[in-house]
């Protein structure tokens, strides 16, 4: 099988997972899917579980939050860290999904670790110096956004719904931007109201975001489950 037939077979078998989304309309989420499952091979020879890798997920996003108390200098550090969470948060679906081990609690668990990263990530962009109430609109906006997604899933909605603004690569992105920010203003010498300025407008974005994402998830969610009886 040839690389690119490899790839479609991947993108395929994602999107019959993910109830017929096709990751293809999203560049990021298209992407990530192929990154996720590069990586995931090894690690199956490696005989390491799905489980496993959600778990260290969410403990190195925490650890990239702990980082930025060390100070702006040290934000490029959370940044990076950010990532390698972010790649572990997609490679532990692809394990699961390459060695057929997928089960109820591997899903259970998933959705717990990713809404603890979700907070994280919220609390990066704080860190840096974006206002607390900012911070607080993200994490509130994030959660209602996945919170419709998982009620209308038990509802009997198929997969995500729909691919939305506001998924797991948007809010990634935007904490690695606050972070690298915050290093390059303290690297610049820019004074703290320069920097709080700048993080205001990203932060202010990624509300912008996180609202437009859950106002696509709820018209998604009204098109599929307004017939279905309760």
């Amino acid at each position: 099988m040839s690389g690119e037939a490899r790839r479609e077979e991947v993108l395929d078998a994602w999107s019959r997972l993910h109830g017929g989304i096709d990751p293809r309309q999203s560049s990021w989420v298209r992407n990530w899917v192929l990154a996720s499952h590069a990586c995931a091979r090894p690690l199956v020879r490696l005989g390491v579980t799905a489980n496993t890798i959600t778990v260290v997920g969410a403990v190195v996003t925490a650890v990239a939050f702990a980082v930025t108390f060390a100070g702006r200098g040290w934000f490029p550090v959370a940044a990076l860290i950010v990532l390698i969470a972010a790649l572990l948060d997609g490679v532990d679906g692809a394990l699961a999904a390459q060695t057929g081990s997928a089960t109820q609690w591997g899903r259970v668990l998933d959705t717990m670790a990713d809404r603890c990263s979700d907070l994280f990530l919220a609390g990066i962009v704080v860190m840096a110096g974006a206002p607390t109430w900012l911070g607080v609109g993200l994490a509130v906006l994030t959660l209602l956004l996945e919170g419709t997604r998982s009620t209308a899933q038990a509802a009997g909605m198929t997969g995500p719904g729909t691919v939305t603004v506001w998924e797991r690569p948007s809010r990634v992105i935007l904490a690695v931007i606050a972070s690298v920010w915050a290093a390059a203003a303290w690297w610049w010498g820019l004074s703290d109201d320069a920097t709080r300025t700048w993080l205001t407008v990203i932060a202010g974005i990624g509300v912008l975001l996180a609202a437009t994402g859950l106002i696509q998830l709820l018209v998604a969610v009204a098109r599929q489950t307004r017939d279905r009886p309760a």
